[in-house]
């Protein structure tokens, strides 16, 4: 992957994009309409995989600006953002604006990656199943977040998140015009996209929402 710095956060840039857009473009009538109204905007990785996950915990199931705001205090509280920081605040991070349960799914992930339960340093280069199933063993973290994550800091290319409400709902409006889609009508209309499902899900995320959501 290409790498830039900004602002001091590491940004990460999938070297597959160009690619993936031509062969997408090819394949599905949809992507060959869809793609250039972005024009070069593409998926874009930041920081570190324990960051990324701790944010992602924090922006369960609450609004964007609500999970800005909390993530504010939280790194206000531990600006390092990392696993001995997090364990030092400890029931602290309620503080935070954290609800009780989240704060124990965050300090959960903490003790992981300070006992060295998950192998953060191994990701890179194992199957996207195996990292999955790492990661579901940690408190408050599902396929979904495990999905997300592949996507948002690992850059994966192929990752279909049948979870994701807004995946849906994106083939719901471009390919069905607007009738209800099942996880199997996104699954076949998805066979035309391998090995590059991450891109057209990107895709049909900005169709819904055109400015990328960090992650």
């Amino acid at each position: 992957m290409a790498k830039t710095t900004a602002s001091e956060v590491r940004v990460f840039i999938p070297d597959y994009w160009e690619d993936a857009k031509a062969e997408l473009m090819k394949r599905d009538r949809i992507m060959r309409r869809l793609i250039p109204q972005f024009g070069d905007l593409r998926l874009v990785g930041r920081g570190d995989p324990f960051t990324t996950l701790a944010r992602s915990v924090v922006g369960q199931q609450i609004s964007v600006k609500a999970a800005d705001t909390i993530w504010t205090r939280f790194t206000d509280m531990c600006p390092k953002v990392t696993p001995a920081q997090i364990l030092k605040a400890g029931d602290g991070l309620a503080g935070c604006g954290l609800s009780k349960r989240k704060a124990e799914y965050i300090l959960d992930l903490a003790r992981h990656f300070k006992e060295k339960k998950v192998h953060a340093d191994q990701w890179t280069a194992m199957e996207d199943e195996a990292v999955i199933a790492e990661l579901v063993q940690i408190r408050g973290i599902g396929r979904w977040t495990a999905e997300m994550f592949l996507i948002f800091n690992l850059l994966r290319p192929n990752i279909l998140p049948l979870d994701d409400l807004g995946l849906l709902k994106g083939i719901s409006v471009n390919y069905f015009s607007g009738e209800p889609v099942s996880r199997s009508d996104a699954r076949e209309v998805a066979a035309n996209w391998a090995p590059w499902c991450t891109v057209a899900t990107w895709y049909l995320w900005r169709s819904l929402t055109p400015v990328p959501v960090e992650y």
